[in-house]
């Protein structure tokens, strides 16, 4: 805490959200509450066609130990560790003509997650993408051209994306964004879990952890997506590039033969006067990796390297997602997630099924109204095609090396997110990680996360 304590300087400088997946809608508090001129200053800049958005979020997490009958390269580190990441995201935004944008983010981030960001499954934090920089690292990890139509003849929709300007939108439209972007930030969005800026932070609570979503290292690529609304159904299809290596920095360039498409279906509804939403995510993934089989026989003889048998295959997904929110108070979720198992995974983590569900409660009841208390939890597994690689010896992009004993992974998060000021937020968070790596032989592994985050 008092890493982040440390930080606190830079991030109450710092500027609105941009990150792996959707951030805190538009109309939440932000820094800018405290200083009026400021506030409207970055008005008329929006009203002449210009967005400026910021955020800087830092998270520590930590862990006392934990029993491990032995420990191989890639493991979670049994004994007593901790890892801090930092961002900070600078969005800006250009409006070129009628309802069309054009948005970049500049991004500095620093610092890895417990263990490199391995041996768990389920992923620790997602701020710590397969690994994190030790060195302070400058990127441009989007870059977009978005176009909207309005089929309606109204300005009554809404968007929380905190990088697109705030309106108005019609209710009925179809938008088309072609660029660098994260396909997070389209696709398996959830009201309770999807932003470990703000809310869960471990990988397979902001998205379905056995879907293999479009990305390089850090969680982005580039591609195409077109989406239809109208306040009640919406429709999504997006194409894009895929990892050239399993878990890669670079993307495939030869996108006729390395592709993913994905297409989702979205059904909003309102159980009085609380709003509910369905989702089905469909995906199709097409990467040059191995069956496992051919994986697994090859180990038998010797050959770990993981290479044997590679060509142009392709990956069935699919994942369910569902929220509804109960009261004023209190919102549940739940997420379904699996591929086909028969090839290696390949971008987001080591993971065949997905079972993922949870609650979120606002602070109205204590008078705190914008706290808020997550309590979720994630079981995930593997194709008996992958645990038999692992058996033989093989290991995972993710997970340790093999010869586990195999057991699902089960990881269960909380956390509570104070407000400290507008736009400044604070948050005190604990993970239980039963099997690590599916390995029955490790854990339970405790770990405790703090979380600064301020934006504008």
């Amino acid at each position: 805490m008092l890493a982040l304590l440390g930080l606190a300087p830079l991030v109450c400088a710092a500027p609105a959200a941009a990150q792996r997946g959707t951030a805190g809608p538009i109309y939440s508090e932000n820094v800018d509450e405290l200083f009026p001129e400021l506030k409207a200053w970055l008005g008329r800049m929006e009203e002449q066609g210009w967005l400026l958005r910021g955020q800087a979020t830092t998270i520590a997490q930590g862990h006392p130990g934990f029993r491990s009958r032995y420990r191989r390269d890639g493991d979670l580190n049994p004994h007593p560790d901790f890892g801090r990441t930092q961002t900070v995201d600078l969005v800006l935004g250009r409006r070129l003509w009628h309802n069309a944008e054009l948005i970049g983010v500049l991004n500095l981030s620093h610092g890895s997650g417990l263990s490199q960001g391995r041996g768990v499954g389920a992923g620790l934090s997602a701020e710590a993408f397969h690994g994190g920089v030790e060195d302070v690292s400058v990127m441009l990890p989007r870059l977009f051209l978005r176009q909207t139509f309005d089929i309606s003849y109204d300005a009554f929709g809404v968007d929380d994306d905190p990088m697109r300007f705030a309106g108005p939108l019609a209710i009925e439209r179809v938008t088309l964004t072609i660029g660098r972007f994260a396909a997070w930030d389209f696709f398996d969005n959830n009201t309770y879990a999807h932003d470990p800026r703000t809310q869960f932070v471990a990988w397979a609570l902001s998205g379905a952890g056995a879907f293999d979503i479009a990305s390089d290292a850090a969680g982005f690529t580039n591609g195409a997506v077109l989406e239809w609304e109208n306040g009640a159904w919406a429709v999504r299809a997006g194409a894009f590039q895929v990892a050239r290596e399993q878990g890669g920095a670079r993307l495939d360039s030869r996108i006729g033969s390395a592709w993913q498409a994905l297409l989702q279906f979205d059904r909003r509804w309102w159980r009085g006067r609380f709003p509910g939403v369905a989702r089905l995510l469909l995906g199709a993934s097409r990467t040059r990796s191995g069956l496992w089989k051919s994986l697994t026989a090859a180990a038998r003889e010797g050959d770990l390297s993981g290479q044997d048998g590679r060509t142009f295959r392709t990956k069935a997904m699919v994942a369910i997602n569902l929220e509804q929110a109960l009261n004023d108070s209190l919102g549940v979720f739940l997420r379904l997630g699996w591929n086909d198992g028969r090839s290696q995974d390949w971008m987001l983590t080591d993971m065949d099924w997905s079972v993922s569900a949870g609650v979120a409660i606002n602070g109205w009841t204590w008078e705190r109204f914008n706290d808020t208390v997550g309590i979720a939890a994630n079981l995930g597994g593997l194709s008996t095609g992958q645990r038999r690689w692992l058996e033989a010896g093989g290991s995972g992009f993710v997970i340790g090396s093999g010869r586990i004993r195999y057991a699902p992974e089960a990881l269960f998060e909380t956390y509570y997110d104070a407000q400290l000021a507008p736009g400044l937020h604070a948050a005190l968070g604990a993970q239980l990680v039963f099997n690590p790596g599916y390995d029955a032989n490790r854990g339970p592994a405790p770990v405790l996360f703090a979380r600064l985050r301020a934006a504008f």
